[in-house]
């Protein structure tokens, strides 16, 4: 048996392909050999981003010799190191007065940078230094530092900062009485903060002036779509546009680049709470605006789709922007979002009937099928809808009891819809008695034919026509719609067309054929029913009018 299990086994392995001893020597050795554990920088200087985000809170601290470390600059010795210092603070003080970063979310957060950016590969461009009024770019490199690849400021510009520094001193001495707040003086938190409130209070304010002059100037401002608009945009309007103006004035201010570039950091957090708060208060005031033109309408289905869709949207806005502000903090959201989208590939499986219902409805609302108060007949329900809603539809059966049928089966179902009747058929037909003369028939259809034409709410093309000759009557066949859209005034119509038909008929002499039945008897059958009755009792009955035998009180029975 074992030999069998060895035979299979090199069986296989032969079918599987040809392997090399060179090769299995390799893949062995790949076993025993462990993945070498990649350390991370702990500099972080992996991205442009991360790089110039530790360089900021180097300075802030202020840690001139970590701050040199993110210079290409050569520290192999005590020399060096202090020149690759001085460099750091040559490098601040000019960031201080007029350079710029760029900002925080512009900054490439992948190891290989920027690729659109028309710069070398190795090479990117986070800022500018402004020496002796011209604008120098402060650009990147990235470079082998140990066993990492990482980003540096490049050698191109501390050279340019080295140069200014020959030419003229740019670091000034610290004022020792001055207050500092997280590596910067407080009065430059204070200038830009100061800055910011300015800004967004002055544009808040005339956002607020706009709003109350056309609250005034238009009529009826509460139902007009112009109005309820400048109210949901205005006020987030403004701040977005705060923001805008605070990025573009904070950068002529002389403050701290510690200061300057935190709070424009944080001010793309300000930034995606404004188009928040833009699309909330846009999504609240259509969704306002559809659900009372629905409501006027007596479209309810309306209303749950458009509030389905109001939550929807705002749930999407939410979530989006909480990822914004997460990629604002630094934080990888890629997994995060991956995750979401495998969570929501779930959610949609283990939901497929609810989703479908939701898509039924959807379906329902756009092709306008039926709506509440409509009679219908879905399938082998007939009845009056009373409510469409987001999962399902609810009709009222003629026997009062309610029918609930989810959107997506209803979707799919051929519905017949009463309701949507333009005109009523009025197709009755009038039984004329078989003894009528001609003369008789012919006026019996002239009779109902004049009826038709002094009927106001007939529709053209009427008509009226003896259909077929049977052995129990002549058969006037009525072919015409009565003009109107409501069940209940074409039932009065109806109802008053026939019943001037049957008098003029009856005025004229005419009769209209009923269905009867006669039943002979013969003589023994007749002498065998008087008997029945004298035996019962019955004497009166025994004795009646030739032409009816009475079997009972209820039931006379003509005779031969």
């Amino acid at each position: 048996m074992r030999a069998h299990f060895s035979f299979l086994f090199l069986l296989l392995i032969a079918l599987a392909g040809p392997l090399s001893p060179t090769a299995f020597a390799a893949g062995q050795a790949e076993e025993a050999a462990p993945a070498e554990e990649v350390i991370p920088d702990p500099l972080k200087r992996e991205t442009p981003r991360s790089m110039v985000s530790g360089l900021i809170s180097a300075l802030a601290e202020p840690d001139y010799d970590r701050a040199a470390q993110y210079l290409d600059t050569p520290a192999g010795t005590n020399r060096q190191r202090t020149n690759a210092i001085s460099q750091a603070r040559n490098f601040h003080a000019l960031l201080d007065n007029g350079g710029s970063l760029s900002p925080f979310v512009a900054l490439s957060n992948e190891a290989i940078g920027k690729i659109d950016d028309d710069l070398p590969a190795e090479q990117e461009n986070v800022g500018v230094l402004t020496i002796q009024d011209k604008k120098v770019p402060v650009l990147l490199t990235r470079s082998q530092d140990g066993d990492h690849q990482v980003w540096r400021v490049s050698r191109e510009t501390i050279d340019q900062v080295a140069q200014a520094a020959r030419q003229e001193p740019v670091v000034q001495e610290p004022d020792k009485n001055e207050f500092s707040f997280a590596g910067a003086p407080l009065k430059d938190w204070a200038m830009l903060v100061g800055l910011g409130v300015l800004i967004f209070g002055g544009l808040w304010t005339v956002a607020a002036l706009i709003v109350a002059a056309m609250r005034r100037l238009v009529p009826d401002a509460d139902a007009n779509g112009l109005v309820r608009f400048m109210e949901a945009a205005l006020p987030p309007a403004s701040l977005l546009i705060a923001v805008g103006l605070f990025y573009s004035w904070a950068e002529r201010l002389p403050v701290s680049i510690v200061a300057r570039t935190t709070l424009l950091r944080y001010t793309g957090i300000v930034s995606v709470i404004a188009l928040v708060w833009f699309g909330l208060r846009l999504i609240d005031a259509v969704a306002e605006l559809a659900t009372a033109r629905m409501q006027r309408s007596q479209r309810r289905q309306v209303v749950a789709v458009i509030t389905l869709a109001r939550r929807a949207a705002k749930i999407l806005l939410l979530v989006f922007s909480g990822i914004a502000i997460l990629g604002t903090f630094g934080i990888d959201v890629t997994t995060g979002i991956a995750a979401l989208g495998i969570g929501g590939i779930a959610l949609a499986l283990g939901a497929q009937k609810t989703v479908e219902n939701l898509v039924g409805s959807v379906t329902v609302i756009a092709d306008k099928p039926l709506q509440v108060g409509d009679f219908v007949k879905v399938g082998d329900v007939v009845g009056t809808v009373e409510d469409v809603g987001i999962r399902s539809t609810r009709i009222r059966t003629g026997e009062r009891t309610v029918v609930t049928i989810p959107n997506g089966d209803l979707s799919a179902r051929q519905i017949e819809n009463f309701a949507a009747r333009d005109r009523f058929l009025f197709n009755p037909t009038i039984a004329v008695e078989p003894a009528t003369s001609p003369a008789k028939l012919k006026e019996a259809i002239s009779i109902v034919q004049q009826v038709l034409t002094e009927e106001k709410n007939m529709a053209e093309g009427h008509r009226a026509r003896l259909g077929s000759i049977s052995d129990r009557a002549f058969n006037v066949d009525i072919w015409s719609y009565i003009n109107v859209s409501e069940f209940d005034t074409q039932v009065i119509i109806r109802e008053t067309l026939l019943l001037t038909i049957y008098e003029r008929l009856d005025a004229a002499g005419i009769s209209i054929a009923f269905p009867t039945q006669r039943i002979v008897f013969s003589p023994e059958q007749l002498a065998e029913a008087r008997e029945q009755l004298v035996g019962s009792g019955n004497e009166a009955a025994a004795e009646a009018e030739p032409g009816l035998v009475v079997l009972d009180k209820s039931t006379p029975q003509p005779r031969a």
